[in-house]
């Protein structure tokens, strides 16, 4: 099964890779971009057939290393069930 996990900072955390790329792409012309924001995606392939036993792990798996939970948001997204 794989699964992937999207991690973004927090709302109203500062984002410095984020404020130096926007300050880059306003500089190069692309005015109309407004924000950036940096995250991570992970993509776990899990063994197993029951999705709700896997996320319950990749939450787990998250919680314990895979996101700092001070300073980052996680979503879990099944992606196919084989």
């Amino acid at each position: 099964m794989r699964i992937r996990v999207e991690i973004d900072r927090r709302p109203g955390l500062s984002d410095p890779q984020g404020t130096t790329v926007h300050r880059a792409l306003r500089n190069l012309g692309y005015d109309e971009v407004e924000a950036v924001h940096f995250g991570k995606s992970i993509v776990l392939e899990i063994d197993g057939d029951d999705a709700d036993t896997a996320v319950a792990r990749v939450r787990e798996m998250c919680e314990r290393l895979l996101a700092n939970p001070v300073m980052e948001d996680f979503i879990i997204l099944v992606e196919d069930g084989s």
